[in-house]
């Protein structure tokens, strides 16, 4: 079985590179870029479209025959300010480079054609409330269903406060039976506060045929290709992550695990 739980194997430049291949999956893509700064990255979108988030810092952006000038203003991500972007649409390049120390996300997935290169927020994202009591998140939607920037992708970012649960109740999206349940394949870009800290997700399926759990540090990235995947961040530590979904058609639709069906 693909391994689930992706350590970042560098500290500057490219640390994490996650393939539709080496996921053994169809549709996500995923890499990092921790830059320092004067540090250069630069790609092409061939037959995939492309969102760059920055995550934190600053890094001036040339994308699709556009200068789109210095993005970023969070230094942190757990400052919880709306994230600047930039949609790249396929067949085109892109290069940054970092005004300060920055980390940039690359999501991808197929496109076909239907969307242009733009900048997505801070405007028009709102930090919004998501779930009651233990299970109260913080959302920043850069590009879910209700937006229509992306071919494919659908781009979410949580925060989770210390001692509560996120992506809660278990649920699963890994069927194509739309309207009742659609198949997206998913990666968490995790971040820990204190970077020091951790955090656990369970990656599970009903007939207990995938069934792991894995203790996060700060930088993991974690494949859920199938099953539920709650996570928990223990108190003490706040937990944010960076979701990217993808399947063949941009809807998210999720079935309950059995066993938390009653809290839905």
């Amino acid at each position: 079985m693909t391994q689930l739980l992706r350590r970042p194997f560098g500290t500057r430049g490219e640390v994490h590179r996650i393939t539709p291949a080496d996921a053994g999956w169809r549709y996500v893509g995923f890499a990092l870029h921790r830059l320092q700064p004067g540090d250069e990255v630069a790609g092409a979108t061939g037959d995939r479209e492309v969102m760059l988030v920055m995550v934190e810092g600053k890094a001036a952006i040339t994308a699709a025959g556009q200068e789109w000038g210095v993005l970023g203003d969070r230094m942190s991500v757990f400052e919880k300010t709306p994230p600047h972007c930039l949609y790249v649409p396929g067949g085109q390049n892109w290069q940054a480079v970092a005004e300060t120390g920055c980390t940039i996300a690359v999501c991808s997935a197929p496109c076909h054609g239907g969307h242009p290169a733009r900048r997505i927020g801070p405007d028009g994202i709102t930090l919004t409330q998501r779930g009651t009591g233990t299970n109260t998140r913080w959302i920043n939607n850069i590009a879910m269903e209700a937006e229509d920037y992306c071919d494919s992708l659908l781009v979410t970012e949580v925060f989770t406060p210390a001692g509560n649960w996120s992506s809660y109740p278990s649920h699963r999206h890994d069927e194509d039976d739309f309207p009742r349940i659609t198949y997206l394949e998913e990666t968490y870009y995790h971040r820990l506060d204190p970077a020091d800290g951790w955090a656990v997700q369970r990656v599970y399926t009903d007939d207990g045929a995938l069934d792991e759990v894995m203790a996060l540090r700060d930088g993991d990235v974690v494949l859920v290709p199938r099953g539920h995947h709650p996570c928990a961040a223990p108190h003490g530590f706040g937990l944010y992550y960076l979701n990217v979904m993808a399947g063949p058609r941009r809807h998210w639709r999720f079935v309950a695990a059995p066993e938390v069906a009653h809290l839905m």
